[in-house]
């Protein structure tokens, strides 16, 4: 198993360097590592060149950046990561174990901050995926490169464009779930407000759910 490891970035500076000095070991093993920039205006660009295999750029969005690294990506998995994510050790081993149940998956997430109320977040997260397995990027998820073609990748949406992944690999096979979890930055719940947040995503998942535009939801997304 080769992994080809895609990260959409946009102005982290701040967080690009922690994870890609964590992914050198991946890359020793003969993994490789491609960053998609969408545009940053700080050294984003300047840390993650000498520290993947691949430093492209693209027009700005997830889904774009994502798809941009899918098209130039070598490996027979796909896994797509946050700029913010911290990766368990020996992932490739952990992601090559949750494969034999399934052809995609993900993990469980650890939020890294320590207020009380983030410990809910995660359970609630962790909870929902596994009942609807519906997964969301903050997931790391992993996806042979097969059925990532077959489903047709990334759909250009300005958002849940994961959702919208997860909802068409779900039809072929429900997802696995790796045995370790995987850190992500709580900064979006700390700095709106997390009960604010928590309410405001459920908002827009469930409006999504029932039809209504990616394109009207980005004007409301936190």
């Amino acid at each position: 198993m080769k992994l080809s490891l895609i990260i959409p970035v946009l102005d982290e500076a701040g967080n690009i360097g922690m994870l890609l000095h964590a992914l050198q070991p991946l890359r020793q093993r003969g993994h490789e590592v491609i960053v998609i920039d969408g545009g940053s205006d700080d050294d984003t660009v300047i840390i993650a060149t000498p520290l993947c295999d691949h430093c492209l750029t693209s027009s700005p969005g997830r889904a774009v950046q994502m798809q941009a690294g899918a098209s130039a990506a070598c490996g027979d998995v796909l896994w797509f990561l946050h700029a913010d994510s911290s990766i368990p050790a020996q992932a490739d081993a952990i992601i090559s174990r949750a494969l034999i149940h399934s052809d995609w998956g993900g993990f469980r997430v650890r939020l890294s901050g320590e207020q009380g109320l983030l410990r809910v977040v995660e359970q609630l997260m962790n909870v929902r995926s596994a009942l609807t397995g519906i997964l969301t990027g903050d997931q790391g998820i992993f996806i042979q490169r097969s059925l990532f073609e077959q489903v047709g990748g990334f759909r250009t949406l300005p958002l849940m464009e994961d959702i919208d992944l997860s909802t068409r690999l779900k039809q072929v096979m429900r997802p696995a779930f790796a045995d370790s979890v995987l850190g992500t930055s709580s900064r979006r719940w700390e700095t709106r407000g997390t009960v604010r947040t928590i309410v405001r995503m459920w908002i827009l998942r469930l409006a999504f759910y029932i039809g209504v535009p990616a394109r009207y939801l980005a004007n409301h997304y936190v």
